[in-house]
């Protein structure tokens, strides 16, 4: 009888439980804090941005001319490039194949053309901003084709091409941010990627912003889409390609500053400098640097004419 009872007083407390409305669990309307990515560190200042005395952006007179350094890369059968995989329209992974794609990728390829007579004898070695010098320096690689602007410092450790592409360093944030230049930075975190030029400039052009450090490019984007950061500034080719990605955002301001892209190679392969200028020319001649302009670039607006060469020599 005992049992019985405890029986039926369970299940009238069960009856009892089931007709009244249970109260939902408070769950918190703010969202789970996303890591940053990997390697992002608040820089406190940069130094001053290159002041363009030395007149970089000169290089030496195209020749097809064997040299020591270009006999050694026939010689090797395949010309070892620095790249990233990471800057979209310029050198990033094609989703499907795998393959790296872009407009650096494409222009590498036509100086392999030129100088071990075809573009697919090319070994791409991935390479951080950090490590496209001292890999020049050390001849891990033959050259780097890795958006890399031309400046006085680092041309103090390595050897420039001619300019094979202008770009301008703007700025990127969402559309919904009312922010339409550097001047609406003040106070707001902005992103762009360790060992750039892009660092010193939006010192410059935004002294009070907080500086956002990242490995990749590709982790700028995230970080804005996360909203850990408020913007990137970084050039102009190198932001459209994430706008392509992601159409809430947007590019805006005038150039900050002028961004000319060089070809790295090592400062005492003077054989291969002149080499890698004889394959611009051909390209500038040809079309082809219009070909693949309108193939990558399209997104900046009509096709430029390519850059004027200019040399020293």
């Amino acid at each position: 009888m005992r049992v019985l009872a405890a029986l039926l007083a369970i299940a009238a407390s069960l009856a009892a439980g089931c007709s009244a409305v249970q109260p939902l669990a408070d769950v918190s309307a703010s969202l789970t804090t996303l890591p940053m990515p990997s390697g992002a560190t608040v820089v406190p200042w940069v130094l001053g941005a290159d002041d363009g005395s030395c007149d970089a952006t000169a290089s030496l007179r195209p020749s097809t001319a064997v040299g020591p350094a270009v006999d050694e890369i026939r010689r090797r059968g395949r010309l070892i490039v620095g790249v990233d995989q990471s800057t979209n329209l310029f050198s990033f992974r094609d989703p499907v194949s795998g393959e790296l794609q872009g407009f650096d990728i494409d222009i590498a390829r036509e100086v392999a053309r030129d100088v071990v007579g075809d573009p697919n004898k090319v070994e791409f070695q991935l390479l951080t901003s950090a490590d496209r010098v001292h890999a020049l320096e050390l001849q891990n690689v033959d050259i780097v084709v890795n958006a890399m602007t031309i400046t006085c410092e680092r041309a103090e450790h390595i050897a420039f091409s001619t300019v094979y592409l202008d770009a301008n360093q703007r700025v990127l944030v969402p559309k919904d941010l009312p922010v339409r230049g550097a001047d609406g930075l003040a106070g707001k975190r902005v992103c762009a990627q360790v060992d750039t030029t892009s660092l010193a400039t939006i010192n410059r052009a935004a002294p009070t912003a907080t500086l956002v450090t990242v490995q990749n490019w590709d982790d700028c984007l995230v970080a804005l889409q996360q909203g850990q950061v408020d913007a990137v500034s970084t050039d102009d080719a190198i932001l459209a390609g994430m706008a392509v990605q992601d159409p809430n955002l947007h590019i805006v301001g005038p150039s900050l500053e002028a961004e000319p892209y060089g070809i790295g190679v090592n400062k005492a392969q003077d054989d291969l400098v002149r080499a890698v200028n004889a394959s611009l020319e051909r390209i500038r001649r040809d079309g082809m640097w219009l070909s693949l302009y309108r193939k990558w670039l399209d997104v900046l607006g009509p096709a430029p004419r390519p850059p004027e060469p200019k040399y020293r020599d």
